[in-house]
């Protein structure tokens, strides 16, 4: 498996985090899981679809081009044949750029770009497919200047991410409305509407993440890196881990920092976390989300 992330060009660093690759001509058949991290994207599948285990226990087949918009629970995917999967990735207050009003309805989906917007589904096929044929990501970002210049972000709401951001989530909602200087009820629906979830969930997605890259890169506890992160105790900490991942914290770690072929590996999650596949002899890319 080869997973790299690459960042986008200045011009659009305000409304996308990056543009990802994942790679495997030789799949496994195990399932492997990716976790929230607080952003919308747009996929194409240009190998075979993946499939998608579905929290109710029912398996189907990606669509070739989707939006996967807020997800609030792990995310089970399983190869059905060789991989190449592109993803472009929001930023989290510009999670309405391609679906808009509808945002807050699509949590945990990933519809198919063409029923969501046909027209530019259209297009980001042809840019997608423009960009494996030349190796060059100018396609998409030409694509993806024209979506920008007729979207107009929030500014309150791309404030109120940057400071969940700067402290990983540990801030309380109400002294986040206070420092902004709104109302609870001006912030809620404002940030639902700008990034698909509450500033609350955004909240645990990014103390999640944190917590997620200090026991990937340390040899810190469980109890040492959760009461870190401003969880109130390890059980706190095991709870949020549990829901969000689907895994106890005890198998986490060992797949984040023990074998990755091994029975307890998580490759997609780890490379997810770190940003980049663990190749050996080359370093792990930190990404900043």
């Amino acid at each position: 498996m080869d997973y790299i992330e690459h960042p986008p060009p200045p011009d659009l660093q305000r409304h996308v985090q990056c543009l990802w690759v994942l790679r495997d001509e030789t799949p496994g058949d195990e399932v492997q899981v990716i976790y929230p991290d607080g952003c919308c994207e747009l996929l194409a599948e240009l190998g075979v679809p993946l499939c998608f285990h579905g929290a109710d226990g029912q398996v189907r087949s990606d669509q070739p081009f989707c939006f996967a918009a807020q997800q609030l629970g792990p995310i089970r995917l399983q190869a059905a044949g060789p991989v190449l999967c592109i993803g472009v990735r929001l930023m989290p207050a510009s999670s309405a750029l391609v679906a808009g009003a509808r945002l807050p309805g699509l949590r945990d989906h990933a519809p198919d770009l063409f029923t969501l917007d046909p027209p530019f589904a259209a297009r980001f096929r042809d840019a997608m497919q423009a960009h494996v044929a030349t190796q060059s990501p100018e396609p998409l970002w030409r694509l993806l200047r024209e979506r920008c210049a007729g979207f107009a972000a929030d500014t309150l709401i791309e404030r109120a991410v940057a400071m969940l951001d700067a402290v990983d989530g540990d801030l309380r909602i109400a002294e986040l409305a206070r420092r902004l200087g709104v109302g609870l009820r001006t912030l809620q629906p404002r940030f639902l509407a700008a990034v698909g979830m509450t500033p609350k969930e955004y909240a645990r997605v990014r103390r999640l993440r944190a917590l997620l890259h200090t026991l990937d890169a340390e040899a810190a506890d469980i109890a040492d890196a959760a009461a870190r992160h401003g969880y109130s105790d390890q059980a706190h900490a095991t709870h949020d881990l549990l829901s969000w991942t689907g895994i106890t914290p005890a198998r986490l770690v060992r797949a984040l920092r023990g074998d990755r072929g091994g029975d307890d590996a998580l490759r997609l999650a780890a490379a997810f976390v770190r940003g980049a596949s663990n190749r050996p002899g080359t370093p792990r890319p930190r990404r900043a989300d």
